[in-house]
């Protein structure tokens, strides 16, 4: 784990306010700035020019929940027990007793602790019980749904008992504890949250403030929503309807910092919360693409977990840059809390990457390992540009081994070779061999499939309860 636990002294004055802007399955090259042909985006085009992309950026989950928990928590999923569960598996689904634990200590803790106003604007999915939600750990304002697009009271009836699919309620839209409305116009949520969002900024301009803006889209339906002057207008069906809105909310947030005159003082991140789910056809865009990565998002595959991510600052990150070093989602917290001179209080597995993120000459990535699971399994290990496939005697879900395979390592050179093409393990053993003894130590740490880590602490569960009793 980084220790990150010291307070940085930073005045008042120069503590910069932060947004950051999480897509739902957006893919690695779904936008103009990483490679698109096909959705326009200019505004995204227009943040990158203006700031630096990450093309080594990562998320610590193929699917929604786990890697929300590693944003929020700046840990491994798998640390604060969101990786997996008996009932939901690896996703949280309405009326779920599980929820990210009131003890664990998120990023909104941490910058409320340090003076900022805190506010959430999307999509939560870390647990829709009363006591899990965004006002009770950390946010002082949350508007937005509970959980994922597609998980509505249609969909709970497909599913059945398993998941109390029954007795899920129609799609609800939140303010703080109350529910404003039942059924929410998925269309909409792209447009309100950016209104919702232009008013907070507003209204916080003159305080630190801290915005979490997690989008629902381009969302897990196969047919993503957007609204009446976007719906049919783009290259890339539906879902580059959403991608294209998606742009429209980033250029209205870039332009109202402007027009407030507080753009010099806020830091902007735009990512993903995993790679897109991509449609049958690899080479098509009905579904998203993460090309030129291999494979789709909820895989342990590169497009599953390495995001687009654009960062914007003016006067703070340097202008047209690119960092090709490899950095996380949670490395967000021990950032900001870094720029924000706030005290953690616990050691996190990301780390301050502001150096990086400013442009510092020399500044590497400080990621001696990172590991890729699968729900419960660990299934790959990267180190500076390998990553090695472990060689696995079973598994649920693989982007390359299917059942009866999985007995020999696969080692590519991501860097190189993003489509992971050529499997280099037999020449060269040595890495195989120093990668293996990596992924030991994060076995022992946080676990395996039937190993619990030293390490892990549980996720918080309560008692079922009914929506419409609140």
């Amino acid at each position: 784990m980084a220790g990150n636990e010291r307070a940085n002294a930073v005045s008042p004055s120069d503590r910069p306010n932060f947004i950051i802007i999480l897509c739902d399955n957006l893919g690695y090259g779904d936008t103009e700035p990483f490679g698109s042909k096909v959705n326009r985006t200019p505004h995204l085009s227009r943040m990158a020019k203006e700031g630096r992309r990450f093309t080594h950026f990562y998320v610590s989950s193929g699917v929604c929940t786990p890697s929300r928990a590693s944003l929020m928590t700046g840990c491994y999923a798998q640390r604060v027990g969101l990786h997996w569960n008996d009932r939901d598996g690896a996703v949280l689904r309405p009326l779920s007793p599980y929820g990210l634990d009131i003890g664990e200590i998120t990023i909104a803790e941490v910058l409320k602790t340090a003076g900022y106003r805190t506010g959430i604007i999307g999509k939560w999915h870390l647990g829709d019980h009363p006591d899990f939600l965004p006002v009770k750990q950390g946010f002082d304002y949350f508007y937005g749904i509970p959980y994922s697009d597609d998980m509505t009271r249609e969909t709970g009836r497909k599913l059945g008992k398993r998941y109390d699919g029954d007795r899920w309620p129609e799609l609800p839209l939140m303010v703080n504890e109350e529910i404003v409305e039942w059924g929410t116009d998925r269309n909409m949520l792209t447009r309100k949250y950016t209104e919702k969002a232009l008013e907070y900024i507003s209204e916080n301009r003159n305080a630190p403030f801290f915005l979490y803006m997690p989008q629902a889209m381009p969302g897990s339906t196969t047919q993503p929503f957007s609204s009446d002057g976007f719906r049919g207008k783009s290259a890339g069906g539906p879902w580059g309807d959403s991608v294209e809105e998606l742009d429209w909310s980033v250029g209205k947030i870039m332009d109202k910092l402007v027009e407030l005159g507080i753009s010099g003082n806020t830091i902007v991140i735009f990512t993903s919360d995993n790679g897109s789910p991509m449609g049958k056809d690899p080479e098509s865009v009905e579904m998203g693409t993460n090309l030129p990565l291999h494979g789709r998002g909820y895989t342990t595959s590169e497009g599953g977990f390495r995001v687009p991510a654009i960062m914007w600052g003016p006067g703070r990150i340097p202008a047209g840059t690119t960092c090709y070093e490899m950095a996380s989602t949670m490395d967000l917290l021990p950032t900001l809390s870094y720029l924000a001179g706030g005290t953690i209080g616990r050691a996190t597995d990301g780390f301050n990457i502001w150096p990086l993120i400013e442009g510092k000459s020399g500044a590497v990535s400080p990621y001696d390992a990172f590991f890729y699971y699968e729900q419960q399994q660990l299934q790959a290990v990267r180190s500076g540009c390998w990553k090695l496939f472990l060689p696995l005697e079973t598994f649920d879900r693989h982007p390359f081994f299917k059942k009866g395979q999985g007995d020999q390592p696969l080692l590519f050179n991501v860097v190189e070779d993003p489509g992971a093409r050529h499997n280099l393990a037999a020449d060269n053993p040595d890495v195989v061999r120093r990668l293996n003894e990596l992924a030991g130590r994060g076995r022992k740490d946080l676990g395996d499939l039937g190993q619990p880590g030293e390490n892990q602490r549980p996720a918080g569960k309560k008692k079922a309860f009914n929506y419409y009793k609140r």
